[in-house]
């Protein structure tokens, strides 16, 4: 069944789709080969994209930035609905973006001590790789998982204290916080998510969902460095006492 025909002012060329969404021409045409777009509506022989392209373009855009795989980006495309309009790949977009900010790219030696504005020895490298900063990859060359995880292993090598000390404290924080996550993803899966597929997935619900979304995860961040704070107090005043 064809889909219905946009008004011309809800539809973009590629060269206006492109300049949306910061995607280059070339990968847009790549992304379509691999059907993770559906074929533009047609105007002669101008091809046309509308919001439903706009919404499938960004969720895919949203996914490669968050270290997917295109294999993987193809398996969670193949399981909306053809049918998925602008609102529901919105809803699954504000469920797939990250809780906090993460900017991963990669780089050489140079460019990562260029970037943290000293020399960085042998040493150096190995305790930020043990914290998670960086990832040694193929080629000599390094992910960083972020420019602010650097400034914080950057901080922990001048702290003075030794590096096993601060190892064994990041496993811990990653252990707890691992457990946390998965707690609270079931959670919200079961309080939440379940029910509104139970209802029929009711497109009433779809925006005013994906913007509590947007609310819950700033809270949820801050609500969970205040506990940590909290308890960090409360077993000091327990210590002592």
């Amino acid at each position: 069944m064809a889909a219905p025909s946009l008004p011309d002012q809800d539809l973009l060329t590629i060269d206006q789709l492109a300049e949306r969404t910061g995607i280059t021409i070339r990968t847009i045409r790549f992304y379509a080969g691999r059907g993770l777009l559906p074929p533009p509506q047609l105007r002669g022989r101008t091809g046309l994209y509308g919001p439903d392209h706009l919404a499938r373009l960004e969720l895919v855009s949203e996914l490669s930035a968050l270290g997917f795989t295109l294999a993987a980006i193809e398996a969670q495309m193949s399981r909306l609905p053809a049918t998925a309009g602008a609102e529901d790949l919105a809803l699954q977009r504000a469920l797939l973006t990250p809780w906090v900010p993460e900017q991963i790219e990669e780089l050489t030696v140079v460019e990562l001590q260029r970037r943290a504005g000293r020399h960085l020895s042998a040493a150096d490298l190995d305790a930020l790789e043990s914290l998670g900063v960086i990832v040694t990859l193929d080629g000599g060359r390094l992910r960083l998982n972020g420019v602010a995880l650097l400034s914080e292993g950057l901080a922990v090598l001048d702290s003075g204290l030794p590096g096993d000390t601060w190892r064994l404290a990041s496993a811990i924080i990653e252990k707890h916080t691992t457990a946390l996550a998965e707690e609270l993803m079931a959670m919200f899966q079961r309080e939440v998510l379940q029910p509104y597929r139970d209802r029929g997935r009711p497109a009433t619900e779809r925006t005013s969902l994906a913007a509590a979304l947007a609310q819950l995860k700033p809270i949820t961040v801050r609500g969970v460095v205040t506990a940590f704070g909290r308890a960090v107090n409360r077993t000091i005043r327990e210590r002592v006492g």
